[in-house]
């Protein structure tokens, strides 16, 4: 009589322990994230600064590729569609971000909000038309418009996937 009673103390603290142990995953299961996620899923881990990525990408070529992913603050997206954004990689440089495959765009009101972007980094020339065509986007004046008149080497990069910091 003795063992059934050891028998089912041990059957109870057993069971006991797992239905604890279910019950903490889903928990874990619930906490939201503060991330919203555009694109391609990526993770939040093994970010890097911008200004890190500035000095890895300094030294590119055009033509040159970097993959790599990094977080920084929205300074302007697109107020058309939101297919661009332009990211501070340091106090005087910054990148243009489009999306890979023009698959995704972000919100209109998402400037100066933090993101995660992943994808390829790369120096670009940009033509005078499409210089144009961002100005236009970004709502500046017919007469800044009209003052593009030389192309620019810029520091690029394509996102495959974005997280969006929400709160």
């Amino acid at each position: 009589m003795k063992s059934w009673i050891q028998f089912c103390a041990v059957a109870l603290l057993l069971f006991t322990a797992c239905k604890e142990m279910k019950t903490t995953e889903k928990e874990v299961a619930k906490v939201p994230s503060v991330y919203q996620s555009f694109g391609a899923v990526i993770s939040e881990e093994n970010v890097l600064s911008s200004e890190e990525v500035f000095a890895q990408m300094k030294v590119l070529q055009v033509g040159d590729t970097l993959p790599v992913k990094f977080i920084s603050t929205i300074k302007e997206v697109c107020t058309s569609k939101g297919c661009w954004m332009k990211l501070p990689l340091n106090e005087t440089e910054e990148t243009m971000v489009r999306f890979k495959d023009y698959g995704f765009f972000m919100p209109l009101n998402s400037q100066g909000k933090e993101v995660i972007v992943e994808g390829i980094a790369f120096v670009k020339q940009t033509s005078v038309a499409e210089l144009q065509h961002y100005a236009k986007d970004a709502v500046k004046s017919t007469q800044e418009i009209a003052n593009i008149k030389v192309p620019e080497t810029t520091f690029a990069f394509e996102a495959k996937g974005v997280l969006l910091k929400t709160k």
